[in-house]
């Protein structure tokens, strides 16, 4: 089994200490770094992406394999800078003012982390304005707003407003999701695109920023 595979099947089983050891050694044999991210790292976390939305592994799994990536990804990044490696895009993720939940949030940072997406995590009762100033500061592709509560989901249309307001909405792709929000609410308020969980979220993230990318 190459070290790649390694990684990729340690992380899978949330093994963050093997995951470093063998990522140190991936680097000092030489291995070209994008190779180490790309076929060890997010190779598995894609698999536990996969797993998890076909219910064969849950939220723990998905927070201990992500633990496994972070673990190696520490020692890839100042090697990922300085080879000019990029991310395939930028996020600002957040949940909606007035809504203190970050479970699920957290749990689509670590999946579109897991996609090679560079993801500004704004994080809960946040505004329009800043969800709107972050994006514009940034230069993000998506803003990816999660919204738990049914007296919050209303605070996904101000988003929307001030995208618009700002001049940005052509420019930004609108994520929605949580528990209380459907496909038939994206469309009511003027989003982009709902998803129904995490690891659909990061599907559609990358696919997006692939194509404004292109």
């Amino acid at each position: 089994m190459s070290i790649l595979n390694e990684i990729s099947t340690n992380l899978q089983q949330g093994k963050a200490k093997v995951v470093k050891e063998l990522v140190q050694k991936a680097i000092d044999d030489g291995i070209d770094v994008k190779a180490i991210l790309d076929e060890g790292l997010l190779a598995g976390m894609s698999v536990i992406g996969e797993k998890f939305k076909n219910n064969e592994v849950y939220v723990p799994d998905v927070l201990i394999a992500a633990r496994a990536m972070n673990a190696g990804a520490e020692l890839l990044k100042p090697l990922l800078a300085s080879s000019g490696v990029k991310a395939i895009g930028k996020v600002v993720l957040g949940t909606v003012k007035g809504d203190l939940h970050d479970i699920g949030k957290n749990l689509v940072r670590m999946m579109m982390e897991g996609k090679g997406l560079e993801v500004i995590d704004v994080g809960i009762d946040v505004s329009s304005e800043k969800f709107i100033n972050t994006a514009k500061e940034t230069g993000a592709q998506i803003i990816a707003c999660s919204a738990l509560l049914t007296t919050t989901m209303g605070e996904i249309k101000h988003v929307v407003e001030a995208a618009k307001a700002a001049g940005i909405r052509d420019q930004v792709t609108i994520m929605i999701g949580g528990a209380p929000v459907t496909d038939s609410f994206c469309k009511q308020v003027e989003a982009d695109i709902y998803t129904p969980d995490a690891a659909s979220a990061a599907d559609e993230a990358a696919r997006v920023c692939k194509e404004k990318c292109a």
